[in-house]
């Protein structure tokens, strides 16, 4: 029979890339990750791992070990789930990934909804956007990602992961008070008028930039980006201070009245979807469940107090 050990070894490559990362990720020496993949090649009798320059790809037939792996490993996940939902009282850790607009608006009030009805469950935290958070999750690093969905920008959707829906969060055009934007204007004429402004954006390769670039670009011009960062508060900031125009959802001000002069978004590019993302084998877990239901519960609080 082969090794279990092994073959999450060589999922964990599969999800990580290189052998140092799976040997930090799993604490153990690069060397005896080696050993450990080269013994399961032993043991399956072919050829798992193929040198390109100094890295490694996996071959065909590791590829279906990571499959039947992956589908073993939910099988437990289920188990686990099972095991909990047949105790009275919820214990263990939760690992949390949730990116910065969430973790602020949302995440504190469902910590605290959690801890009145599970004082024995641990929840874990991480401050990560959608682009690590979920490769992560996939990677077993955490339990439950917070993420997001731009219009017209749908994430991949890989067939081990669920998501459900949370909210939608409006999208604002947020003006500095040295731009000049009418009331009366339409939304691509208010877009179009912050053509020679500066702007914030998040950076490249999130889907928020992508959103934002192709959002200027069917208004006609090419964004003068001064300012890259996924701080939403800091892009909010240099709103306020009159040093860029920004894109900022309702969430940024956690149900406070904005502080900057707002504009609507084309109908169709106005609403992001926030959701909550888990490993199929894991979506019936107590804890996932009762996190879910948390989160949920902060959101109508939210809604009821704005």
């Amino acid at each position: 029979m082969l090794d279990l050990h092994r073959l999450r070894l060589l999922r964990e490559l599969k999800h990580r890339g290189t052998l140092a990362a799976v040997a930090a990720a799993l604490s153990y020496a690069p060397s005896s990750v080696s050993q450990q993949l080269s013994q399961l090649e032993a043991e399956v009798g072919v050829p798992l791992l193929e040198p390109v320059g100094r890295r490694v790809r996996l071959t065909e037939q590791a590829e279906i070990l990571v499959a039947h792996t992956e589908a073993v490993l939910e099988r437990l996940e289920r188990a686990e789930a099972d095991i909990a939902t047949s105790l009275t009282d919820l214990t263990g850790t939760l690992r949390i990934a949730s990116f910065q607009t969430a973790a602020l608006a949302l995440v504190p009030t469902a910590l605290g909804l959690l801890r009145d009805l599970h004082p024995h469950l641990r929840v874990h935290v991480t401050h990560m956007e959608p682009e690590k958070a979920l490769p992560a999750l996939q990677a077993r690093d955490f339990d439950l990602v917070l993420a997001e969905e731009y219009p017209g920008n749908p994430n991949p959707r890989p067939a081990e992961l669920e998501q459900e829906d949370l909210l939608s969060d409006p999208l604002h055009l947020a003006l500095p008070q040295t731009a000049d934007s009418p009331d009366t204007e339409s939304p691509m004429a208010a877009l179009r008028s912050l053509a020679n402004h500066p702007w914030v954006m998040e950076p490249e390769g999130t889907a928020a930039r992508h959103w934002a670039m192709t959002l200027c670009r069917n208004a006609g011009f090419e964004p003068d980006v001064r300012f890259e960062t996924t701080d939403l508060l800091l892009h909010l900031r240099l709103v306020e201070q009159n040093h860029a125009a920004a894109f900022l959802p309702d969430l940024v001000w956690s149900g406070q009245p904005p502080t900057v002069t707002l504009r609507p978004l084309p109908r169709d590019r106005r609403t992001r979807r926030v959701l909550t993302v888990v490993r199929r084998g894991r979506s019936q877990h107590p804890a996932v469940l009762a996190c879910r239901d948390a989160l949920l519960r902060a959101v109508t609080l939210r809604s009821d107090q704005a």
